[in-house]
């Protein structure tokens, strides 16, 4: 795709990176693994999620991406509340579970309702309990404000961490 982006100097044609160039390039920055889980009618719902961040301290706020094309996002929204389970190295398998747009996320899992009627997955390191604040569509994705209502620090162990398309930091 040729676009002109203005510079100081002149103006220059130059193509814009695609979506393969920019997974490879942004895979160089590490990342924590997250599942974003809600409720609805239906039942549970929830997504995996890398794209987490803190916004701000007062108020207290944080922010996730989420694909406009997924299953769950859409239920969370219309729900406006989720809890932001963050993941362990050693759970590979929820990651897996959340990770995939096939098969049943909750079927055999053992997870708890919080008190913000939301679903708490087992032994993961922090559970961030928010509303959605505010919604900005930034391309492919929402980018979610969250008012955090609540945090659990749970586990004490090491991260789960996606590095240049894997898991962990030996990926090359």
């Amino acid at each position: 795709m040729q676009t002109r982006i203005p510079t100081r100097d002149t103006d220059h044609r130059i193509e814009l990176p695609g979506p393969d160039e920019m997974r490879r390039a942004m895979g160089r920055f590490a990342s924590g693994v997250t599942v974003v889980t809600g409720l609805d009618e239906d039942g549970p719902t929830g997504f995996a999620c890398q794209s987490f961040a803190s916004v701000s301290l007062e108020p207290p706020l944080v922010l996730f991406c989420a694909d406009h094309r997924g299953r769950a996002w859409p239920r969370i929204r219309r729900v406006g509340r989720f809890t932001v389970n963050v993941l362990g190295a050693d759970q590979s398998d929820l990651c897996a579970r959340f990770g995939s747009s096939r098969g049943p996320k909750f079927d055999g899992l053992h997870w708890e309702l919080s008190r913000w009627d939301t679903p708490s997955l087992p032994d993961v390191l922090l559970r961030v309990h928010a509303s959605v604040e505010d919604v900005h569509v930034a391309g492919d994705h929402d980018v979610v404000i969250g008012r955090v209502a609540e945090l659990e620090c749970v586990g004490d162990r090491s991260p789960m961490v996606f590095y240049r398309g894997a898991f962990g930091l030996d990926a090359r």
